[in-house]
């Protein structure tokens, strides 16, 4: 099962009341539903290839408007292709789509009704009913953190925007063929949506993900920090030891005091150590207690020196 899949039974699974159904049906009619009309009057169709949400829509609709909706599977003959389940409404159909305020006197509707969202659980519940419709999430285990919605109708997708903005959610709208996505980037905040569905085993999933992730990306930058770091400590100390070279080469062209020729001496025996570590060689080996900077001023000595013999040379 995909880590979407998951997400969506866990949905599903949560307890509604009629007024958190209501919510849900009216997202999943303006995300997916189709209307139909003929000899037998108006019908309203919602297919899934999802067995769960199918059951889950079945079932509010018995719980909310009293009525009897045919539940089909449609076999896909296709090989590795998925059954669709179809949910179908014949009785008080155009009165659950005028209740839902879905269609009216003045037409179709995608905008949800203030009243269906004006309370923070029923504002929830249209969010989980919109992404049962339409949602998916990348497994966090295999991709970057990305949660998306689509529908065709852009002024149902401003208004999932505007109602994700409600909870912080920064979602943020594009284009993908004939589709209006709303989408969500930040791990943190596609967390905080999980949190939000109430889909507490996915979230614990998707955190745990999230900290192995992240914990290994700061293991990985750290790592290649201190592999930069030692091929830097590495090509200074060859340039050192070349300036080295040159100075020892040419004893009379330069007065080396005895400080500096302590850390020629202990640069040459220790060629791969760092600046502390040739600050403890040095005390270790003729007493002298030398700071960092103490070292860096020396070696650079060592290299102002062995550059003046060079030009000197020119």
């Amino acid at each position: 099962m995909s880590f979407t899949s998951e997400v969506k039974k866990q949905i599903c699974k949560e307890p509604t009341d009629r007024n958190q159904a209501r919510a849900q049906i009216c997202a999943l009619f303006q995300m997916r539903a189709s209307m139909h009309m003929n000899f037998r009057g108006m019908s309203v169709s919602y297919q899934t290839e999802n067995a769960t949400i199918a059951k889950h829509l079945f079932q509010m609709l018995k719980q909310v408007y009293e009525v009897n909706p045919r539940l089909s599977v449609i076999r896909n003959m296709r090989l590795k292709k998925s059954n669709m389940y179809r949910v179908e409404i014949y009785d008080k159909a155009s009165e659950i789509l005028d209740d839902l305020g879905i269609l009216t006197d003045t037409g179709i509707h995608y905008k949800p009704l203030g009243r269906l969202i004006r309370s923070d659980k029923m504002a929830r519940a249209y969010l989980c009913g919109c992404f049962l419709a339409s949602g998916s999430i990348n497994d966090p285990k295999t991709a970057n953190y990305h949660l998306e919605m689509s529908t065709t109708e852009s002024e149902l997708a401003q208004s999932v925007q505007h109602l994700m903005e409600r909870y912080h959610l920064p979602a943020k709208i594009t284009k993908r063929k004939k589709y209006e996505v709303v989408y969500l980037k930040a791990g943190d905040k596609i967390a905080d949506f999980l949190r939000l569905c109430n889909a507490s085993q996915a979230l614990f999933e998707f955190e745990d993900s999230r900290i192995q992730r992240d914990f290994f990306n700061q293991m990985t930058r750290l790592d290649n920090c201190e592999v930069a770091n030692e091929m830097k400590t590495q090509k200074a100390a060859k340039k050192q030891l070349e300036a080295i070279a040159i100075l020892e080469a040419n004893p009379q062209k330069v007065d080396i005091s005895e400080k500096i020729r302590h850390v020629m001496e202990i640069r040459k025996q220790f060629p791969d150590a760092s600046m502390n570590e040739l600050c403890e060689e040095v005390y270790r080996a003729y007493g002298d207690i030398i700071s960092k900077s103490g070292m860096k001023h020396r070696l650079n000595r060592i290299k102002e020196m062995a550059a003046s013999i060079q030009e000197e040379s020119v």
